[in-house]
């Protein structure tokens, strides 16, 4: 990780420790968790968070953030955003964002403690790499993401062996 996005993700995380910003938060959070609770056979929830939560404190290539609560055990597969940079923070619990080719899986176990060095609370994912989550079986976990895209642009892509480019392509405002 180069010392600009260093210092970008702590910008980020400055913002997310604050307490006006964590209250707006929270509720978000619980909506997401009973929507996944509802909903037994679904890997994960999520919403996106009104920019205004923020105010004007986010760096400019924020476009929009989101609230993402993945099962207990689940592995949701590999996924890309082909038009977006992904910065991601574990907010409860712990999993592993893997990285890489689907081959070739890089681990980055990622943990709730907020003493914790940024490095294993926080992952920057840059536009068109793989990744997935693993999430362990003790329990959900809940993060924090923002990408450079607004929420109704941002584009999952995932491997599908029957379509002629090898990936099939949604956007997760369209997937509610």
């Amino acid at each position: 990780m180069t010392q600009q996005e260093h210092a970008r993700l702590e910008s980020i995380d400055d913002i997310l420790r604050s307490e006006t910003v964590r209250q707006q938060i929270l509720p978000i959070i619980e909506r997401v968790r009973a929507e996944l609770a509802r909903k037994k056979e679904a890997l994960m929830t999520w919403e996106p968070i009104p920019l205004t939560v923020f105010g004007r404190a986010l760096p400019t290539e924020i476009r929009s953030a989101w609230i993402f609560v993945l099962r207990a055990g689940a592995n949701t597969g590999a996924e890309r955003h082909p038009n977006s940079h992904q910065r991601m923070m574990t907010f409860e619990g712990s999993g592993d964002m893997q990285t890489g080719e689907p081959s070739q899986w890089q681990s980055n176990v990622l943990v709730s403690n907020p003493d914790a060095p940024l490095e294993q609370r926080w992952i920057s994912i840059p536009q068109n790499v793989w990744h997935r989550p693993v999430v362990g079986a003790d329990a959900d976990w809940t993060v924090v993401s923002f990408h450079t895209v607004p929420a109704e642009e941002l584009i999952e892509e995932k491997p599908d062996d029957r379509s002629q480019d090898g990936t099939k392509q949604m956007k997760y405002l369209d997937r509610k």
